[in-house]
């Protein structure tokens, strides 16, 4: 490739990365939240579809996309407080829980989807959602024009939001007490603070990001609905989580990684004289992420009490 070329190259792939990245951003900064209260919510996969699924049915009948992400984040909720009923106050197996809320998930939205839309599948396929802003001046800035200042409002949300994250976490009196909860319920509970409430809470905000990740990829990403349209992104959202030391701005920069790893993908299955099957390149970003796991597997100390229930 010339030069020019590979510049052109670098910068679609740069461009495509925090697009892409998103929906790994929102949702493995709320399990970051899940985990360092105690609470592991391997359910992920199955929240990300309710809330995609949501966004896209209420924006379709709405024509608001901004609707269709609040009643998202609603969804999000609701799973979050039926998975934190049965592993907080019932003390069920967070892992089975966990599962179960995936197959509920996929096998809901699919339900739900081919009942709502069978008539409509075309007409679905278009409709209103959050469309690229092209920031001023900016925008027209030669390489890093397309890559930081042509996204759409949920893209440009997402360090807003990690710093929000970090700051509640670790600046305020909640932040530590969903740390301390993940590290020593007892403790915490000694103090006169309610674990479970803690945990409620944390397991609440954990799903509702998911959602908002969820609800990324329907109503500003691929503007439309598909059977299984998270496609693992929630299994990958709880490895960044480990990677990046159960950390927001480790969340932050390990979910870029992996956005870079589809956006490369993507990019490189359109060169043309690669004869590699494109299957290889489709299961690229999942090869990495075992890759890196495994490779930061010694660095990484889960919080102390991290599935394990609590009882006062």
């Amino acid at each position: 490739m010339e030069p020019l070329a590979i510049v052109s190259f670098l910068a679609a792939v740069l461009a495509a990365t925090w697009r892409l990245a998103t929906p790994f951003i929102f949702t493995s900064l709320g399990e970051v939240f899940s985990e360092r209260a105690g609470v592991l919510n391997i359910g992920l996969e199955g929240v990300m579809l309710i809330g995609a699924f949501t966004a896209f049915a209420i924006t379709f009948f709405t024509g608001s996309p901004v609707l269709g992400l609040a009643a998202a984040i609603t969804s999000g909720l609701a799973c979050g407080l039926l998975f934190a009923f049965l592993t907080v106050s019932l003390s069920a197996n967070q892992i089975v829980v966990g599962a179960a809320l995936n197959l509920v998930g996929l096998g809901l939205t699919s339900f739900l989807y081919r009942s709502i839309f069978s008539g409509r599948m075309e007409t679905a396929r278009e409709y209103v959602s959050f469309s690229p802003l092209e920031i001023p001046f900016l925008s027209s800035i030669r390489f890093f024009g397309d890559i930081l200042f042509k996204q759409n409002l949920m893209v440009y949300a997402t360090p807003i939001v990690v710093l929000l994250g970090s700051f509640i976490l670790y600046r305020t009196a909640f932040g530590l007490s969903v740390r301390s909860t993940g590290e020593h319920p007892r403790t915490v509970d000694s103090a006169g603070l309610r674990v479970s409430m803690i945990r409620y809470a944390s397991v609440l905000i954990g799903c509702g990001l998911a959602a908002v990740g969820g609800a990324y990829l329907t109503v500003a990403h691929t503007n439309q609905f598909n059977e299984g349209i998270t496609s693992g992104r929630g299994f990958i959202a709880l490895a960044v989580v480990v990677i990046g030391r159960w950390s927001p701005w480790g969340a932050f920069a390990v979910s870029l990684l992996f956005g870079f790893f589809y956006a490369l993908q993507l990019r490189l299955q359109a060169v043309s004289g690669i004869t590699i099957p494109y299957q290889f390149f489709q299961a690229m970003p999942y090869l990495l992420t075992l890759v890196v796991f495994v490779a930061m597997r010694r660095r990484a100390a889960p919080p102390g009490a991290l599935g394990v229930p609590y009882k006062s």
